[in-house]
């Protein structure tokens, strides 16, 4: 029975915890403080619950105790009647413990608020004043859920050391008193773009682990997605978020066919498009349609999505427009110049209009120095030259790029195309 029960609240507070955790943010203005809070309403639920029951809303639950604790401990701090008064009317969340039907009231009053509570603690969360693993951190530990141990295990990181960014960044944004808000102007474009890019390379890691013996991280993926999801949900007319939605939606939906039965990789164009999450491909194709109906299609995530939803529409590989890729990419290029993009475009380039041409431009980019130790370049370049024939030089390149490959997956796959050759 205990057992049972302590499934149920792992389950809810999965679910809940980042919005008990940005509810109590708004009262206490410190993110290290709520998720203590938000802690020792857990405790409660673990000492209370096995003997007397879930809760019939045990999301409630833990929310109006981690409110009381709040309001406990700013009571205790002696805080300015000004203070007090400005969070009163959360004093009415006590009667949650005894009054269950209050409390779905009390929660359907509030959505909007807790709808800007989970705003205001993403942007905290991935506050450029931290580094990038910081974020990171922070966000799958505050937003995602995840404990400390499994963070550390999807980035192959020691614990402690995850520990140690997790800390260091509540700190940092306690002493730097960070506002608990959303930016407002210039500033929420600057954060919003931080927001973004913290929950693409989560999703990045979980599609293609930079490291270790796994090709994908399926959990990485999971979270990533609930994340761009509640973003969608909270900033429904942001096409940034919206883009960002659709890209992760459409790639998602070819994770069971890009392994085998042996966890190997297995590339796009070799993919049993069978297996693709047909779902997946009609929710990237809806939020990529509300992106358009915005009239914000050139946004870089946007461009990558509208590229995906090529991949997707094409029930062959045959059918890839791929003409219609390269010049998406061409767009993304001008946009949101990088050199990993002009790689990716000269993919496209060959398979438009031949090995040769994309070449071309793969050469063009062999003296980049920030492509230097990217095994994609030497890998892309072996690529071609194996269609041109050249196949001593393409298996040095596979060679080459299996020795920068750090990923062990993706290390077998290159050395096996260098043997074939």
């Amino acid at each position: 029975m205990h057992s049972a029960t302590h499934q149920a609240i792992d389950a809810v507070w999965r679910i809940e915890s980042a919005k008990i955790i940005a509810g109590v943010a708004r009262l206490v203005r410190d993110i290290g403080l709520a998720e203590e809070l938000a802690q020792d309403a857990l405790v409660a639920a673990l000492e209370h619950w096995p003997t007397g029951g879930v809760p019939d809303n045990p999301g409630a639950w833990l929310m109006a105790t981690a409110k009381n604790r709040a309001l406990d401990h700013l009571r205790r701090s002696k805080l300015q009647d000004s203070k007090l008064a400005q969070i009163g009317h959360d004093l009415e969340a006590q009667e949650a413990l005894v009054v269950p039907d209050f409390v779905d009231a009390l929660d359907a009053a509030r959505q909007d608020e807790i709808g800007d509570d989970l705003l205001r603690l993403i942007f905290t969360a991935c506050h450029p004043l931290l580094s990038t693993d910081a974020r990171v951190a922070l966000t799958l530990k505050l937003l995602g859920g995840l404990t400390t141990h499994e963070i550390a295990r999807a980035f192959l990181v020691s614990e402690p050391t995850i520990a140690q960014r997790i800390v260091r960044a509540k700190r940092t944004l306690g002493e730097a008193r960070v506002p608990f808000e959303v930016p407002r102007g210039d500033a929420l474009a600057k954060r919003l773009a931080s927001v973004l890019e913290v929950v693409y390379l989560v999703f990045n890691e979980g599609y293609t682990a930079t490291a270790g013996e796994d090709w994908m991280r399926p959990a990485l993926i999971d979270e990533a997605l609930r994340l761009g999801r509640m973003l969608a949900e909270l900033a429904p007319s942001e096409p940034e978020v919206l883009g960002l939605l659709a890209l992760m939606e459409l790639q998602a939906s070819r994770a069971k066919a890009r392994t085998d039965a042996e966890g190997r990789p297995v590339l796009l164009m070799d993919q049993d498009r069978s297996r693709w999450d047909r779902l997946l491909i009609r929710r990237g194709l809806a939020a990529l349609q509300r992106v358009e109906a915005l009239g914000e299609l050139r946004s870089p995530y946007a461009l990558q999505a509208a590229i995906a939803a090529c991949h997707a529409r094409a029930s062959a590989a045959a059918d890839t427009d791929w003409a219609l890729i390269t010049a998406l990419y061409g767009t993304l290029a001008q946009v949101s110049p990088s050199p990993v993009v002009e790689l990716n475009r000269a993919v496209a380039v060959a398979m438009a209009y031949g090995p040769a041409a994309g070449l071309e431009l793969i050469d063009a980019l062999q003296e980049e120095r920030s492509l230097q130790n990217y095994q994609w370049l030497p890998s892309v370049r072996g690529d071609l030259l194996a269609k041109l024939g050249r196949n001593e030089e393409a298996s040095a390149e596979f060679t080459r790029a299996a020795a920068l490959a750090r990923n062990v997956r993706e290390r077998e796959l290159l050395l096996e195309r260098a043997a074939k050759l």
